[in-house]
């Protein structure tokens, strides 16, 4: 969880809430809510036994020493990262942009007018049609929780969207590399709890893992007392 990155996991049961999982050794629970799917029956749910999903861990439970996890949220930190190419069909067209259904999900983000090309776009309706099939790139949302997409980082030449759309879409992974490599390095590790457990977990003993749990603690970070001056 501290290291905050997406795990596969095997789905073993479900009820009427969502799906239930291990990781670790730990009883994980991932509400329907939480999936990337639409659930409408309860077909839907029990379909998912047995399949492996990418998850990450969103809460703990001291109490019961359960896991929250989502998919929704291993989704958006793979595939929603600045810089990555994705494919998806218009949905709707307005006068500032047009929404783009990406593939194999259920979310959409927006292509704005200012990012379709870096050409003079006067409307997009002249540009793009309902059902169109694109290639874009996630670039930064100045809007939280919206995903901003754009084809005007995808051109090896100004206004090439505009003229020849076949040819920007067969340089979309080179061009998608070269925005990439423009990005600052940001380390997904800067920041970890300097509290994690000293000793090594049983983690390569399956059969005691899964049959003892005492190994798993809770710590509480306490911040040293400098009342008395010294370094901590």
């Amino acid at each position: 969880m501290q290291l905050d990155e997406p795990i596969e996991v095997k789905i073993y049961e479900w009820n009427t809430g969502g799906l239930l999982t291990r990781i670790e050794g730990l009883r994980a629970f991932l509400p329907k809510v939480e999936l990337m799917d639409r659930i409408g029956t309860f077909t839907d749910l029990k379909n998912k036994v047995g399949c492996s999903i990418r998850v990450c861990i969103a809460r703990l439970d001291e109490e019961t020493n359960g896991l929250i996890v989502s998919e929704k949220k291993a989704w958006e930190m793979t595939y929603l990262r600045e810089g990555t190419l994705l494919q998806g069909n218009v949905r709707k067209i307005f006068p500032y942009g047009a929404q783009v259904r990406i593939a194999g999900t259920n979310r959409s983000g927006l292509l704005h007018i200012s990012n379709i090309s870096r050409g003079r776009v006067l409307s997009v309706s002249d540009i793009l049609k309902i059902d169109d099939e694109v290639k874009v790139l996630v670039i930064k949302s100045n809007v939280p929780d919206k995903i901003a997409l754009s084809t005007a980082d995808l051109e090896s030449a100004p206004g090439l969207f505009l003229s020849d759309r076949e040819k920007v879409f067969s340089e979309a992974e080179e061009m998608a590399k070269r925005y990439r490599e423009q990005l600052p390095i940001i380390s997904q590790n800067t920041i970890l709890d300097d509290s994690l457990p000293g000793e090594t977990l049983p983690f390569h003993d399956e059969a005691k893992l899964y049959a003892n749990w005492k190994w798993f603690k809770f710590l509480h970070h306490n911040k040293p007392d400098n009342s008395n001056g010294d370094l901590p």
